[in-house]
C-alpha cells in the first residue's frame, strides 16, 4: 500500500514518466516513451498529408459570372478577343498585345490597338464576327447583356473570361486575374504597383488643398453625372474635388438642373460636346459656374474607364481643379 501510494503521489507531481523515484519502471517507461513517439510521428505524418492534399487543390478562380477561368499556364491563349476597352488597353500594358485579334470599336488606345480588326460593339457583340477570328480567349465585360454571347461563346469552344471594372478596386482584382489567364501575372503585379503609386501621389498632393465643389456633366437631355458608384468620383475625390452628388450611390444619377443651380458648384467637368451644350443654353446661364467660365473640358478617352491609366487620368483631373499644381 506505501509502495502504491508512493507512485500515485509521484504521478501527480510528474515524477513518474521521468522515473526518477522508480528506478524498476525505466524499461517500461522507455516502451511507453517509444510508442507516444510512435503515435506523434504517425499524426504528424496524417497532418502533413492533409496539408499536401490541401495545397494540391486550390479554389478555382472565377470570373464575375461565377465561371471558373481557366490559367494560362502551361497553355496561355495566343489568340484573344478583348471586347471592353478596359481590358484591351489591359492587355497591351500586360505585353499580351501581339496575341489581341479583337476589339471594339471604342477600343482606341494604345494606339497599336487601331490595328487590330474591330468586331463591333462590346455590348451584346456580333458573336459571329467574333468567331471569325478565331480566338481561344474572350474577355467581356460581366454585364447582364453579354451573358447570352457568354453562354454561346463557350458552346464554340472558347474560352471566356467575364470582367466587371466599375472601381478602381475592380481594376486590381481584374488585372490579376487576366495576368494569370494570360500567363503575365509578374506584369500584372507591376501595373497594378504603377497605377496605385500614382494615385497615392496624387492623393498626397491634394490632400492638404481646399476641395472645390464640382458637377460632372455626363449627358445633356436628361442630365446626368456621376455618384459614389462611379470610379469617376474615386477619381475626382483622389485630385482634390468634392463631388456635389456624393449623396447619391448610384454610377450616373439622373439630375436637374434646378437642383444643379441650388447645389451651386465652384467647377463644372464636361467633355468637349458637353461643354459646348453646357455654354451655348440660356437655361445654363443659371448656374454661377457657368456665368463665370468655370466649365472645364476632361479628356473623356484618358478617364473614361478605369483602367491602367487611372492614375494619369487622376493626375490630369488635378490640374484642372487646382491650376499649377506639380505632379
Amino acid at each position: 500500500m506505501a509502495t502504491g501510494a508512493r507512485i500515485h503521489r509521484s504521478f501527480a507531481a510528474g515524477h513518474l514518466l521521468r522515473g526518477d523515484r522508480c528506478p524498476f519502471l525505466h524499461p517500461v517507461l522507455r516502451s511507453f516513451r517509444h510508442v507516444v513517439r510512435l503515435h506523434a510521428s504517425l499524426a504528424l505524418i496524417v497532418f502533413s498529408a492533409c496539408g499536401e492534399s490541401h495545397r494540391a487543390a486550390p479554389a478555382p478562380h472565377v470570373d464575375d459570372f461565377g465561371d471558373t477561368i481557366r490559367s494560362g499556364t502551361p497553355a496561355a491563349p495566343s489568340r484573344i478577343a478583348s471586347l471592353n476597352p478596359a481590358t484591351t488597353e489591359l492587355l497591351f500594358a500586360l505585353g499580351a498585345g501581339p496575341r489581341v485579334v479583337a476589339r471594339t470599336t471604342w477600343d482606341v488606345w494604345p494606339d497599336a490597338a487601331r490595328a487590330v480588326p474591330d468586331v463591333g460593339p462590346g455590348l451584346r457583340p456580333n458573336v459571329e464576327a467574333v468567331l471569325a477570328r478565331h480566338p481561344d480567349l474572350v474577355v467581356l465585360y460581366a454585364s447582364a447583356e453579354n451573358r447570352v454571347a457568354a453562354q454561346q461563346l463557350r458552346a464554340a469552344g472558347v474560352a471566356v473570361i467575364a470582367l466587371r471594372i466599375n472601381r478602381l478596386a475592380d481594376f486590381a482584382r481584374a488585372s490579376r486575374e487576366l495576368g494569370r489567364a494570360v500567363g503575365e501575372s509578374a506584369s500584372a503585379a507591376t501595373v497594378i504597383d504603377t497605377m496605385q503609386r500614382t494615385l497615392a501621389r496624387v492623393r498626397a498632393a491634394t490632400l492638404h488643398l481646399d476641395h472645390p465643389t464640382v458637377f460632372w456633366h455626363v449627358w445633356d437631355s436628361p442630365i446626368y453625372t456621376i455618384g459614389t458608384g462611379s470610379f469617376l468620383d474615386e477619381l475626382l475625390t483622389i485630385a482634390g474635388g468634392t463631388n456635389i452628388y456624393s449623396d447619391r450611390s448610384e454610377p450616373s444619377p439622373q439630375v436637374s438642373l434646378e437642383d444643379i443651380t441650388r447645389r451651386d458648384p465652384r467647377i463644372i467637368l464636361a467633355g468637349v460636346s458637353g461643354k459646348t451644350a453646357i455654354t451655348t443654353s440660356p437655361l445654363w446661364q443659371g448656374v454661377r459656374a457657368v456665368r463665370e467660365g468655370r466649365v472645364f473640358v476632361v479628356d473623356t478617352n484618358l478617364v473614361g474607364r478605369p483602367s491602367v491609366r487611372a492614375g494619369e487620368a487622376a493626375a490630369a483631373i488635378a490640374r484642372l481643379l487646382h491650376p499649377g499644381l506639380a505632379l
